[in-house]
């Protein structure tokens, strides 16, 4: 209920407008959903074979990989002198296709490594319940943040300011249950989970970045995508463990993990990002 409150707030941002700008610049659209739901989980894939995580371990990164980009990547791209209003665009439409991306990808790359796909068989859990819980978290939410800021603007960027003040709030609260329901495998694998999800991570900001330059998009465009593509709904990620998983340690400690380590590395970029201008010629 929390996060589906998140999301309402996210959505009391975004107009149908965000949409109609997706329709007049279809390439950028393409290249963000590509990175986000067909490329992260590949290289996620390739670095579980190449990394051989604990099990669990192995089955949070794909939990993260399958999930959309994360509600703080807008501040982030607009920060790192990113294309703001194409960062809101493919959050909304992410959101949209994780209803059905993020059961499907967790489904499909976890079953083709060994030991995750044991891990799911144990827990065999139905595809339409992840789904439905999918869109009750995120689909509702945000045609209704939606339908309210189209029908009362002013109201919905009030209570917006509000909003986002309390899902940073649960964001963080969520963080400190996983890691203290998991505390002694916290103390016990605490650093070899950490450099996992710095480089998980970073992968994902040079996947998003690499693949925007291969379709010769704009520099804002380049560091928008490699945002939307490094800040995960880790959230939604931890939520789902706890929901169909049990909360399992290695699943929910990778999570709560990148949860934190995002927030430090989008920053971390942003800031850097931001001292670079870009041409005049970019903004075409």
């Amino acid at each position: 209920m929390a996060l589906a409150l998140v999301m309402f707030g996210i959505a009391l941002d975004i107009s149908v407008d965000d949409f109609k700008r997706l329709a007049r610049k279809p390439r950028s659209l393409f290249v963000g959903v590509l990175s986000q739901f067909v490329l992260l989980p590949a290289v996620t894939f390739i670095l579980v074979l190449l990394v051989e995580p604990l099990p669990s371990i192995a089955l949070g990164m794909f939990m993260v990989a399958a999930c959309p980009g994360g509600n703080i990547s807008n501040f982030i791209t607009h920060l790192a002198k990113g294309n703001t209003a194409l960062s809101v665009s493919l959050t909304a439409m992410a959101t949209l296709l994780a209803v059905f991306m993020t059961p499907l990808n967790l489904q499909l790359w976890g079953s083709l490594y060994g030991p995750t796909a044991s891990i799911l068989k144990e827990v065999a859990i139905a595809p339409f319940s992840m789904v439905k819980l999918v869109a009750l978290l995120l689909a509702l939410p945000l045609f209704l943040g939606m339908w309210l800021n189209h029908i009362r603007p002013k109201f919905a960027s009030k209570i917006a300011k509000v909003l986002k003040v309390l899902s940073l709030v649960f964001f963080i609260t969520l963080i400190f249950i996983a890691l203290y329901d998991n505390r002694d495998i916290f103390m016990e694998y605490v650093l070899y989970v950490f450099w996992i999800v710095v480089l998980h991570n970073l992968l994902a900001f040079v996947t998003g970045y690499s693949v925007a330059n291969f379709f010769r998009l704009s520099q804002k465009d380049k560091r928008t995508i490699g945002i939307e593509t490094g800040i995960q709904n880790s959230g939604l990620g931890l939520l789902l463990i706890f929901t169909f998983f049990d909360g399992m340690g290695g699943m929910a400690l990778l999570a709560a993990f990148w949860g934190i380590w995002h927030l430090i590395s989008g920053l971390a970029i942003a800031t850097f990002w931001g001292y670079f201008p870009i041409d005049k010629e970019e903004f075409v």
